[in-house]
């Protein structure tokens, strides 16, 4: 079975990239956004991670609240 990333090189150092599943991380408007289980290309080399336009449409539809997240958890705040 063909991979969209076959026959892709990393932008970065020029090794192939491998589709996996990744989390994101983002801040928006101050709160903290997890994505799981998020298709992208991985260089194993130097890590860069690349995604595919309908990918971050989806990933752009759900922060502007077009779709529920599918839970939500509390994170404890440690000051030092």
């Amino acid at each position: 079975m063909m991979s969209f990333w076959d026959g892709e090189k990393c932008e970065h150092c020029s090794h192939a990239i491998v589709g996996r599943r990744v989390t994101l991380h983002r801040l928006v408007k101050r709160k903290h956004v997890l994505f799981e289980n998020v298709p992208a290309g991985v260089c194993p080399h130097c890590g860069a991670r690349f995604f595919s336009a309908n990918v971050l449409k989806t990933i752009q539809d759900s922060l502007r609240n077009r779709r529920k997240a599918g839970r939500e958890v509390s994170v404890p705040i440690y000051s030092l």
